[in-house]
């Protein structure tokens, strides 16, 4: 239709208006308004639609400037208000001819500036040809050229005409009264798009055609009253509700635009006109200055009386010290992050960088209020392993790193992003108020400063462990050595010395934490001057104090690397990157001697408790890893093999469980990973030449094993792609692949490569990111087939083998090593029963063929591990027939393990399938046959049982009672293997790995399998009793779900306080200490711990992890109802006289969101973030509730939305964050996710889909959640489609809520922007819009 009606304009339509124009001028006996009348039917009457562009076009034409006649202003005034013109388009039109040619004509401008002042705000969203509209405008004022805006809408055409005639004004202005101004950007219209020396030659012939033209004085005149009025009329736009509105949807979405206006209204607020009676015009001046500055003051979030604004000013967190409970997500990924069972694969301080940013943000604290809680969650962290349960965890050494190294290097990313957003060429506010005058208060670096000066008050915290006190001692004599020389006029101390260890100095854990800055050039040495931080008695003693010369300062000097020194440099960590570099050195390039001694020192004391510098060390070991090869190397052998002592020295350093731990916690994991890789597939293909094997202590060879290299750069990389988890967790996937497992590394890896390569591309300097190549498992043949093999045997059980088959031959000669050790061990199968079953005969044949065989068989590792499964089933079908007994089984596999140590990896692999598949049967553990546990299994039950009990958790007594307690036999053959490994600090590698394994097949087996491994392994390491009680206790957790929901319950108990009358333990502390535990085991004659970490600690043996969400939002509901009970009064009916006391709940209603929010993102990540956003929120809207009949209140209906709308907010900004810069992977997740949830919530908004929960949750569930996004991720809203935040804008005006609609709209982005001036021009025409 519009097509149809286009076509009715031509050439005969515009010949026939022209002619009734003239014809009006000539006779002039009608008024302009008869004039519209006429024009309007016959319009009507050619069936043309109005407003009509082309004539539009016509008359501005026609006016500028051969027919510039009074009658026709008046004319296309009163056409613009009978809407035969469109307001916009000739306010366009006109602005791009007038504004340029003011001097010629000035009784233009004049005639033009009243028809802006009155139409500039008129627009009509909805017109027949608003296409054409767009069009007409743009091609005079270029807006899509100018902004980079691909699809123009009539919106936008309205936002940035208004602002575009604004600036121009300004121009106008300064420019009729001689200021010789230079902006980096020129009115388009005041300069016709040319500006620069353009711009003064045209305004030359425009002064040249005023002399020509017309009389000069009478031109002078006008053109001077016109400044003014330009500058009247710039007052009366600018000061309006409705101008704030526009200029700030330029501000937030085109910051870069709106310097030019900012750099308008500086030069303009220089300006102080010096004639009295200009002082008018000054007072002028001060107002559209004032109002241009409320632009970029405004706080455009809700105002303090409305519900929304109420509960939004609960976000400010008032604890004294910072010990509000908002901070706890710090305390729960820190404590989360030392759980060894997982290796994360992203750095804890990136992380944390992000956690810090949006905290900050989410709960509106200065910067040392949130450096201070961070501090002191890390001061925690480190305080809870005070008297830990002895185990193969992660211990003292890798909280410390958190402490002083993760944290520390967190903040300096978080100073360093501040930095370069300072540093960038637009600087606009787009923080809330509050934020605004915070950072203007104070710096960032500052807030750190203060926050560790004022960490002296927590005397509790800072009291040193006793690995660390002799360090804490040094940092302080180093500062009272510093004080003393400076007040005596002697200088820095020389690098290296260090005051006699056996002066106490009264270190404590701050001294540490301000070495660690200092290092990180967080700050500088003047904080040594501190009041109190270095005691009167050391000050004393620091110039008589003897001093003895660190052995890294011999090193430095150039003394050889004999024992003494290594032994000395292996133990005492390197204080300088240089000693570092030195070191790395001559790992590459020494003697052979030399080279292994280096790494060795390198995977030291450095490492591990290097904390000034131990990003750093990290980075080179990845490196020696990585085995560059030496430019000397020639020949065809891979120069792997010649790296091999050292390569072997680097990964007996780094195989430890801590130091494991903190590899993962610096992010390296994908690198490592790519990095062993070739290690495995090269020295796995080796075939050795001696009958040297992975049992050193067996050898006859001086020289490395390959076996043992191979090994221990197989089971270093199997333990990072967490090859011991149970099938089931296969099916979690990301990216298309097995969270964890080895794609999903190697595909980090490549993306930071790539990454790496775009960035040096950018920056052909950074030499050193040349080298970070893509790894695919595909270059890998021999890798690759045995991780399908193992992926297969997952999945599947074995086919039998077939004789004469290459495998066959491999394992024939592997069951006789093992047959050969069993019959040297004295001990001979003697059971009468036969075998039935293929593989036993095949076992029999192989063990009857080989018993003639002596010798180990030299074969490379790869044959070995492949023919492996089919030798364990051989041996376990014989064990079940009887032709082996069970201790000839232990002792074959543990001589295979002797053999080959990575033949743990195939061992766990096939008896952890056979275990899920309940295929084998069970097994008596009575002593004779199996281990018995009966010794302290009892005992092991009761304990389990006490530690559940104390955090609530009620489970049926499934104890083994007079039964025979028995496992199924891979299960009982993988125990029994497990306790004949050495408590050797070299074998902690073999003792994680198996630990996890025996813990996640536990997860298949009836209850007391648990408690009997735990029972056997107690026998063996009573000191690890305690630590196994509590290990054993998690295993509850896997299936059922009400142990889960009672555990979860116990966490906000212990955190919140109970909802009850109660005499539980679990309240007398109510806090980080009474989730988490001051310390892991609570003193007592049973190891107590706190809910919290037992949670942590059991949640990712959850089956049914969904669950947890559903439990986590029930609480939320529960305590927030219970909250308005308790608060509001179940009576009342009105929210404002109860302001105080709702506001107060809020604040406990947020605590509630933030605890849940924490333990949902520990528990699950972001697939279970993911479920809240796309199936657990929407699912709790849609259900009815039963509310206690004492809380149904408005009061507890606006609770449940307001934490319910923080719980979703949280929870996404702990995984997402709040800001732009994400990885592509995770900002399309997020974008996703959080259009999944909006796009629910619009269509309710349209009433196409019906809820049950109460109208009032609804309501402040929705104006929470948008409340909340746009003022602290704002950056979400630019994610959502613009169709879905024009639903959510036009409900929640609906509601009377326009304030919070149009911020909505305000943080769409420049897509928005249209939708913006339709939904001003809405609510002017239905309502008032809400005032600043």
């Amino acid at each position: 239709m519009e097509l149809a009606l286009a076509l009715e304009w031509d050439d005969q339509v515009r010949e026939g208006v022209l002619k009734k124009l003239k014809l009006w001028q000539q006779r002039n006996n009608k008024p302009p308004t008869a004039w519209v009348t006429e024009l309007v039917e016959h319009f009507n009457t050619l069936g043309i639609a109005l407003p009509c562009p082309e004539l539009g076009e016509l008359l501005v034409s026609q006016i500028c400037f051969d027919n510039n006649h009074p009658l026709i202003w008046k004319f296309i005034h009163h056409a613009l208000s009978s809407r035969l013109l469109f307001p916009l388009q000739i306010l366009s039109l006109l602005s791009s001819n007038v504004l340029r040619h003011r001097h010629s004509h000035p009784h233009a401008f004049a005639l033009f500036l009243p028809l802006l002042a009155q139409h500039a705000f008129s627009f009509l969203p909805t017109l027949s040809n608003n296409l054409k509209m767009v069009n007409s405008v743009d091609a005079v004022m270029r807006f899509s050229e100018t902004y980079k805006i691909r699809d123009l809408e009539l919106g936008h055409v309205f936002v940035l005409f208004f602002y575009d005639i604004v600036v121009a004004l300004i121009d106008c202005v300064l420019i009729d009264w001689g200021f010789q101004v230079t902006f980096s950007e020129k009115s388009r219209l005041v300069t016709g798009g040319g500006g620069g020396d353009d711009e003064e030659d045209y305004m030359e012939i425009d002064r040249n055609m005023t002399t020509m033209t017309q009389s000069f004085e009478k031109s002078e005149q006008i053109r001077k009253r016109n400044s003014f009025t330009a500058l009247e009329v710039l007052e009366r736009l600018t000061e309006s509700r409705k101008a704030t509105i526009l200029l700030q949807s330029v501000l937030l979405n085109m910051p870069e635009k709106f310097n030019c206006l900012q750099q308008r209204l500086q030069f303009l607020e220089s300006l102080e006109l010096a004639s009295s009676e200009l002082k008018s015009v000054n007072q002028v001046l001060t107002k559209v200055s004032a109002s241009i500055r409320g632009v970029s003051r405004f706080d455009y979030c809700l105002r303090k009386h409305q519900l929304v604004g109420m509960l939004k000013a609960s976000l400010r967190c008032n604890y004294r010290f910072c010990q509000s409970p908002c901070w706890v997500p710090f305390d729960i990924y820190m404590e989360n992050a030392m759980d060894s069972r997982q290796i994360p694969t992203k750095s804890a301080i990136d992380v944390l960088t992000e956690a810090i940013k949006t905290l900050q943000i989410l709960n509106q604290a200065s910067w040392q209020e949130t450096f201070l809680a961070l501090w002191l969650s890390a001061l925690r962290l480190v305080q809870r392993e005070r008297d830990p349960p002895e185990g193969p965890i992660p211990h003292l050494v890798a909280r410390l790193c958190v402490l002083l190294c993760i944290v520390p290097l967190a903040i300096a990313n978080v100073l360093r992003d501040d930095s370069e957003h300072n540093s960038s060429s637009v600087q606009v506010s787009m923080e809330s108020e509050y934020r605004h005058e915070m950072k203007s208060g104070s710096s960032m670096k500052l807030g750190l400063i203060s926050s560790v000066q004022v960490l002296g008050h927590f005397s509790g915290l800072l009291c040193p462990p006793t690995l660390v006190i002799d360090a804490a001692n040094q940092a302080a004599r180093k500062a009272a050595s510093f004080i003393y020389n400076t007040m005596n006029g002697k200088g820095e101390s020389g690098t290296g010395i260090h005051a006699n260890t056996n002066t106490k100095a009264g270190g404590n854990l701050r001294h540490l934490i301000v070495e660690a800055c200092i290092a990180r050039n967080l700050m500088d040495t003047s904080v040594y001057f501190w009041p109190g931080y270095v005691s009167t008695s050391v000050l004393s003693l620091s110039d008589s104090s003897p001093l003895e010369k660190s052995p890294w300062s011999i090193f430095m000097e150039g003394t050889p690397l004999n024992n003494t020194l290594i032994n000395s440099l292996t133990v005492t960590p390197a204080s300088s990157l240089v000693e570092i570099e030195k070191l790395y050195y001559i790992a590459l390039n020494g003697s052979d001697v030399e080279r292994p001694a280096a790494a060795k020192i390198l995977c030291g004391a450095s490492l591990s408790h290097g904390w000034y510098i131990q990003e750093h060390v990290v980075h080179h070991v990845v490196k020696l890893l990585a085995s560059p090869v030496p430019p000397s190397h020639s020949g065809s052998q891979s120069p792997l093999v010649n790296n091999m002592p050292m390569l072997c020295a680097v990964l007996r350093g780094t195989s430890s469980i801590d130091t494991i731990h903190i590899l993962s916690l610096y992010g390296v994991v994908p690198a490592v990973a790519a990095s062993l890789l070739p290690l495995c597939e090269t020295f796995g293909s080796i075939k050795p030449t001696s009958n040297s094997t992975g049992d050193e202590s067996s050898s006859t060879s001086t020289s490395t094993s390959t076996y043992m290299t191979f090994s221990l750069a197989f089971l270093f990389l199997i333990r990072l792609w967490k090859f011991c988890r149970p099938p089931l967790d296969l099916c979690i996937t990301e990216l298309g692949v097995a969270v964890g497992g080895l794609e999903y590394i190697l595909s980090l890896h490549n993306n930071r490569a790539m990454f790496s390569q775009d960035k040096l591309k950018s920056n052909p300097s950074l030499s050193d990111s040349a080298s970070v190549k893509p790894v695919y498992i595909d270059s890998f043949p021999k890798l690759r087939a045995l991780y399908c093999q193992y992926k297969s045997c997952v999945a599947s059980a074995l086919s039998g083998i077939s004789t004469g088959n290459s495998i066959h031959q491999t394992a024939n000669m592997i069951l006789s090593m093992i047959y050969q050790k069993i019959t040297k061990g004295g001990i001979s199968s003697s059971n009468s029963s036969s075998p039935t079953t293929a593989s036993s005969n095949a076992c029999s044949s192989l063990m009857n063929s080989g018993e003639d065989n002596f010798q180990r068989p030299l074969l490379p590792a790869w044959e070995v591990l492949e023919a492996l499964p089919f030798v364990l089933e051989s041996i376990l079908t014989a064990c079940v027939h009887g032709r082996i007994s069970s201790r000839e089984l232990t002792t074959g596999l543990r001589d295979l393990v002797d053999f080959l140590p990575a033949s743990l990896a195939a061992i766990i692999d096939y008896f952890s399938s056979e275990v899920t598949r309940g295929v084998w049967k069970l097994v008596p553990m009575n002593g004779t046959d199996w281990p018995s546990p009966a010794a302290l299994i009892q005992s092991i039950e009761s304990e389990i049982k006490a530690i559940l009990t104390h955090v609530g958790v009620e489970v049926p007594n499934r104890s083994s009672g007079g039964s025979p307690v028995m496992l199924p036999l891979p299960m009982a053959a993988l125990v029994s293997l497990s306790i004949t490994f050495k408590l050797d600090k070299s074998q902690e590698y073999m003792h994680a790995i198996t630990g996890a394994a025996l813990e996640n097949c536990a997860s298949g087996c009836p209850w007391p399998s648990m408690p009997v491994i735990g029972s056997l392994w107690a026998q063996k390491v009573r000191r690890w009793h305690n630590f196994i009680v509590v290990s054993g206790s998690r295993s509850v957790f896997r299936h059922s779900n009400e142990c889960v929901a009672q555990l979860l319950r116990s966490c906000f108990t212990s955190f919140l306080g109970t909802l009850c009358v109660s005499t539980s333990k679990l309240t007398a502390e109510c806090n980080v200490n009474g989730l988490l535990g001051s310390t892991i085991t609570a003193p007592g004659p049973y190891p107590f711990v706190a809910p919290g970490f037992l949670f942590l600690r059991s949640c990712r043996n959850i089956h049914n992890v969904q669950y947890v969400n559903d439990i986590i939002v029930g609480l939320v509901t529960e305590y927030s109802n219970e909250l308005a009970g308790r608060r509001t009064g179940a009576s009342s009916r009105h929210i404002k006289s109860n302001e105080v006391s709702l506001s107060l709940s809020a604040q406990s209603a947020k605590e509630v969101a933030t605890l849940g929010a924490s333990l949902l993102c520990a528990a699950g990540g972001i697939l279970l973030v993911q479920e809240l956003y796309k199936e657990t929120i929407p699912t709790w809207l849609l259900s009815s509730r039963d509310v206690k009949q004492n809380n149904d209140s408005v009061g507890s209906y606006i609770l449940e939305g307001y934490a319910m709308a923080y719980l979703l907010i949280l929870s996404g900004s702990i995984i997402w964050g709040v800001g732009t810069k994400l990885p592509s992977g995770t900002f399309n997740r997020r974008k996703r996710t959080i259009e999944v949830h909006l796009d629910f919530l619009a269509e309710v908004m349209e009433k196409k889909i019906s809820l049950s929960c109460n109208p009032i949750t609804w309501k402040t569930y929705v104006c929470c959640l948008v409340g909340l996004m746009v003022s602290l991720a704002p950056a979400w809203v630019q994610e959502v489609k613009v169709d879905t935040l024009r639903k959510l804008a036009r409900g929640l005006s609906r509601w009377n809520e326009h304030e919070l609609a149009l911020s909505l709209l305000h943080r769409g982005g420049t897509a928005a922007m249209g939708a913006l001036a339709e939904l001003v021009n809405v609510i002017e025409s239905e309502h008032m819009l809400p005032c600043s």
